[in-house]
């Protein structure tokens, strides 16, 4: 580990001041001290922001959910308003990490980086750690690497559970920086790899996360989340499904849809949205509509199986979600 220096700040102001001479932010640290540790990151400060006032779960005017930024993992999978509204959020939380790790902060959780081995060793070639040095994962061992949403430069995934719940249901991010407040979508939050894939998150410099906001979806709203895994628990997974269904009158008339470990980001499903809208769940629905689960897939030489898994764990979740399993 390289020497850093630490500050701890009482105030927003003085959290973005640090942030705007390059400091890195640290709550829970589960992702950042590790990559400190492999001298994958070599912060030269980290600012502790626990002490701010970030850490409130709220319903918002219009009947969504504002979780603030601290909130930690253990805390909004087991928040009432959370299991009660958007049970596929508490259970992608719950099958995150253990519950040791779990201090994690909802800000850190999406915030957090790849778990591609290549990007953690320092001695080989990633984009991503250092651009223009090429991508290991290519041509390697990459049976757990991305098939949605890559390029020549990095195929690798992104590994929160939670960030595939929240887009699905179509989160917003909101931020405090220098130039004040703003919120984004979370689907243009995190960013696509590209030819810049050591460019991650649409942040602005020293911005923080305050909050992530969960819009209100129409009542009665069925939702949940399925991870499929080498092992049944302290895995990242290799497919996963958050599906969300407003069924009314026998039809569907919402569906969110979203996965993850297939893709450089969590990767929203519309065109099997699209198929689930207007009709009555059946068995040949879910069939149909989950067959649209891998539109677009660029698999890789160990991970082609990734493509039918997805579809059957798509299908399996739909199943689930909408009654008929």
């Amino acid at each position: 580990m390289h020497p850093f220096s630490y500050t701890r700040v009482s105030d927003t102001r003085e959290a973005l001041n640090a942030g705007r001479r390059g400091g890195r932010y640290l709550a829970g640290g589960t992702t950042l001290v590790d990559l400190m540790r492999e001298t994958v990151e070599r912060p030269e400060t980290l600012v502790d922001i626990t002490a701010l006032p970030l850490s409130e779960i709220t319903v918002t005017e219009r009947g969504g959910l504002r979780i603030g930024a601290l909130v930690t993992m253990s805390e909004a999978a087991a928040h009432a308003k959370v299991r009660t509204l958007y049970p596929v959020v508490s259970e992608a939380l719950e099958l995150s990490a253990s519950a040791q790790l779990r201090v994690a902060t909802i800000g850190g959780n999406i915030m957090q980086r790849t778990r591609c081995t290549y990007f953690r060793d320092v001695t080989a070639d990633c984009n991503k750690r250092e651009p223009g040095s090429g991508c290991a994962a290519l041509h390697g061992v990459n049976r757990t690497h991305a098939i949605l949403g890559t390029s020549d430069a990095c195929v690798a995934t992104h590994p929160s559970d939670a960030a595939v719940a929240l887009a699905a249901l179509e989160a917003r991010v909101h931020l405090l920086g220098p130039d004040g407040a703003r919120h984004i979508p979370f689907a243009d939050f995190l960013l696509r790899p590209g030819s810049t894939p050591q460019r991650e998150q649409a942040l602005h410099q020293g911005e923080l996360i305050t909050a992530v906001e969960i819009p209100a979806l129409p009542r009665p709203l069925r939702s949940g989340y399925l991870k499929v895994r080498d092992r049944q628990s302290y895995e990242f997974a290799l497919t996963s499904a958050a599906v969300a269904l407003h069924i009314r009158g026998g039809v569907i008339r919402e569906a969110k849809v979203a996965a993850g470990g297939v893709g450089t980001v969590p990767w929203k499903l519309p065109t099997v949205e699209q198929h689930l809208l207007g009709e009555r769940p059946s068995e040949a629905l879910w069939s149909a509509a989950a067959a649209k689960a891998a539109d677009g897939a660029r698999p890789l030489q160990h991970n082609r199986f990734k493509v039918e898994l997805l579809k059957r764990t798509v299908e399996r979740q739909l199943r689930v979600v909408g009654g008929t399993e």
